[in-house]
């Protein structure tokens, strides 16, 4: 597993995932074989890439070996250029990546691999780095909430900093971050948990440094927000490295 500030990328066994909502939009590739993702509007539909919009309530039901999951939020320019990428399907769900096989193959190595150049060309292959139309004030307060550990910062406090009222502050967060403060607050805090768990921190205390209640109530966040419980997920042996953020906008 790869995390980045806006970006995280998970590639290895496909795991058995519920049903679940992410809080950042999620480009899925299948490595060896296909993928099925159901959802209560969209019903079943098959492909080897997709994209999955934020707080959207889906399964998906992998027919191979690996997959790559790669989430990319809103204030990433990668995400707006994938999300263009992609030729089939609606806002919730898209289908059909313009680099997908090359997107596939590079899938397969990056599975095997422990480069940060690989992951991060395997990332321009997604969606390469463009410039946006991210207000500044939203960019900077997304940033201050990844860079943040614990206590973790209110939608008051960053208003104030944006120079915004609290209502004015929230509505352009979900305008321009695609996803409600709230939850890309737990997206931060989820990364932050990573970046510690990378640094050899077991994972009760880094829940708590990231700001969760308590393990369980990271736990219940992560199973909703991924399909599955972190003790799975660090039970494949999953590696997790931070990538440069020199090379990442």
């Amino acid at each position: 597993m790869w995390l980045g500030p806006g970006q995280a990328i998970y590639a290895g066994p496909s795991l058995e995932l519920g049903p679940h909502s992410g809080s950042v939009a999620c480009l899925a590739v299948g490595v060896d074989d296909s993928f099925t993702v159901r959802t209560a509007t969209h019903g079943g539909r098959t492909a080897r890439t997709a994209l999955i919009a934020p707080r959207f309530v889906h399964q998906l039901i992998a027919h191979g070996r690996r997959m790559v999951f790669c989430y990319l939020d809103a204030t990433s320019a990668r995400e707006r250029v994938c999300r263009l990428r992609m030729t089939d399907g609606d806002h919730a769900l898209r289908y059909g990546h313009r680099q997908e096989p090359l997107l596939v193959r590079a899938g397969a190595q990056l599975a095997d691999s422990d480069s940060p150049g690989m992951a991060l060309r395997w990332l321009d292959l997604a969606g390469a780095v463009e410039p946006g139309a991210m207000d500044s004030r939203i960019g900077m307060a997304a940033r201050y909430l990844r860079e943040q550990t614990n206590p973790v910062l209110s939608a008051d406090e960053l208003a104030a900093r944006a120079g915004l009222s609290t209502s004015r502050f929230l509505h352009l967060f979900r305008e321009h971050a695609g996803t409600s403060f709230r939850r890309y607050r737990l997206w931060a805090r989820m990364l932050r948990v990573g970046a510690l768990l990378s640094g050899r921190q077991d994972l009760t205390t880094a829940a708590v440094e990231a700001g969760f209640a308590s393990p369980s109530h990271f736990s219940d966040s992560f199973h909703a927000m991924f399909g599955l419980q972190p003790s799975r997920l660090l039970a494949v042996g999953v590696r997790i490295r931070l990538l440069p953020t020199a090379d990442l906008r």
